[in-house]
């Protein structure tokens, strides 16, 4: 059970804060790298932008004695229709996904992340089945581009644990044109390529709001699924999410919120999942009024969603995940 290491505020004394409490309330923690990939310095050999390198070096600074670290590195942009995007908003030119280039940059990337991380657990790309829902072309390269890079890694780094996560939102009665071929396909992707079936949970993104719904997804999950299962980042509103300018209203509340925790852990347990990460554990309120203007909307949707409010003070989920850790 553990936390990303997402600060809730914009200081360093809030990131301090944020690894302190995963050190006395998780056993494991996650380090996502899905900001930017430094494409040009990968693909022309030369000197890493020093902004990526400062972040990994602090990351590795903070690095957390006796808990298990899972690192998840995305190559997908937020939409998860492209690349991520380069430290000066372009991507890489390239026929195909596949392309050699491309391989061979990724593969240096991550590369040089397990080496400063040395990671128990390897997600190596994030989310990718929204990619085959944003373009069946893309996805069709992507799938040969994963399949030379886990060839790689697996050489490099035997005892390494690695796979590829999937959006159970977008995978569970997925609205696609095909459902049940969409979810034959990703269901066979899963068991017949990853070490563990790595996934990313967001049940408010599903219209998901009670006990008997969350569990009707994990029920989906686990007849879909053959190797172990990780949720390698979750979590739920524990207040009324609105932006205005989407017209969006999704309602929450801490109840809510730890309905879902206790049907995700009670799973976990009978289940026995190789592990659990919750996104983030206290509300990010401080760190969303830094974020430009632009990206205000896409942050709310994580904003209230932490075992703590935006005061630091415990939710009654927080209670719930307070006893299961001590189990």
């Amino acid at each position: 059970m553990g936390f990303s290491t997402w600060p809730y505020g914009p200081d360093e004394s809030d990131k301090s804060e944020t690894y302190q409490f995963i050190t006395q309330n998780a056993d494991i923690y996650s380090e996502q790298i899905d900001d930017k990939i430094p494409w040009s310095a990968l693909i022309n050999d030369t000197d890493l932008p020093t902004e990526f390198m400062e972040d990994i070096d602090y990351r590795r600074s903070k690095m957390i004695d006796g808990h298990k670290l899972l690192l998840s590195v995305s190559l997908l942009n937020s939409n998860r229709s492209d690349l991520l995007e380069d430290y000066d908003g372009s991507i890489p030119s390239y026929t195909a996904l596949n392309d050699q280039k491309i391989e061979d940059a990724y593969f240096k990337h991550l590369s040089y992340l397990v080496s400063k991380f040395d990671p128990d657990y390897l997600v190596f790309a994030m989310e990718v089945n929204d990619l085959k829902i944003k373009s069946e072309q893309k996805w069709s390269e992507y799938k040969v581009l994963a399949a030379n890079i886990r060839m790689r890694l697996n050489s490099a780094y035997p005892n390494l644990e690695i796979s590829e996560s999937v959006t159970l939102h977008n995978y569970f009665n997925p609205e696609v044109n095909n459902p049940d071929a969409f979810i034959s396909e990703v269901s066979s992707y899963i068991n017949q390529n990853t070490d563990f079936a790595a996934i990313s949970f967001y049940p408010f993104f599903k219209g998901l709001h009670t006990s008997a719904d969350f569990q009707q997804a994990f029920n989906f999950l686990h007849t879909q699924v053959s190797q172990p299962i990780a949720f390698v980042e979750t979590t739920h509103l524990a207040e009324t999410l609105e932006i205005e300018s989407l017209d969006l209203t999704i309602p929450g509340d801490v109840c809510e919120q730890m309905d879902y925790l206790n049907v995700l852990l009670l799973n976990a347990h009978k289940r026995n999942y190789e592990f659990v990460v919750w996104w983030a554990y206290r509300d990010f309120d401080q760190l969303w009024e830094t974020f430009p203007d632009e990206y205000k909307d896409l942050g709310k949707l994580w904003r209230d969603t932490g075992l703590l409010d935006e005061k630091g003070e415990g939710r009654p989920a927080y209670e719930v995940w307070k006893t299961m850790l001590g189990k």
